[in-house]
């Protein structure tokens, strides 16, 4: 009967033990999908929504060719060329907008000077503003009536291949 009860007790002492290293096991699993999930929620919350799929295209103005980035979507549209350091010759960026407006520009976090281009949606070119400056920030630069697509390129473009209001984009 000794026997059995010690036995009894080392079964129950190995069981107890048993049981609170499972369990603490499974609360160290647990915390790790707890923080995997916190991660995973604050990773969302920082990250962009939307994914930079910068497309570049070819359009004439003025009988030239300028190849531009086309900023199609909000996150596009807001980055703009913002944050770069030149637009090398021949180079511009094209937004593009689902219905005309008055669509304004601003040169925020900008560090060059640019021509502003606002066509309607048939290319045909509405207002042009030259040689704005960044130090003009927080102004606000617009055209004279709705337009669906602005173009920016590199300040003096305008001038030298005579973008006026009138000219064709073809788009």
């Amino acid at each position: 009967m000794v026997y059995s009860t010690t036995l009894e007790r080392w079964h129950t002492a190995r069981y107890r033990e048993f049981k609170s290293h499972r369990l603490r096991r499974v609360k160290k699993y647990l915390f790790a999908v707890l923080v995997l999930v916190i991660v995973a929620v604050l990773a969302y919350a920082v990250l962009p929504k939307e994914v930079d799929t910068t497309v570049m295209r070819t359009i004439t103005i003025g009988g030239v060719s300028v190849a531009v980035d086309v900023a199609d979507t909000e996150v596009l549209r807001e980055q703009g060329l913002s944050g770069r350091s030149d637009l090398p010759s021949g180079k511009g960026m094209l937004f593009v907008f689902e219905s005309d407006g008055l669509w304004g520009i601003w040169m925020k976090d900008m560090q060059f000077p640019i021509d502003i281009v606002w066509a309607g949606a048939d290319g045909k070119v509405i207002t042009v503003a030259d040689n704005v400056a960044p130090e003009t920030y927080p102004k606000v630069f617009s055209p004279s009536a709705p337009a669906r697509y602005v173009l920016e390129l590199p300040a003096g473009f305008a001038a030298a291949h005579g973008i006026v209001e009138g000219s064709q984009i073809v788009l």
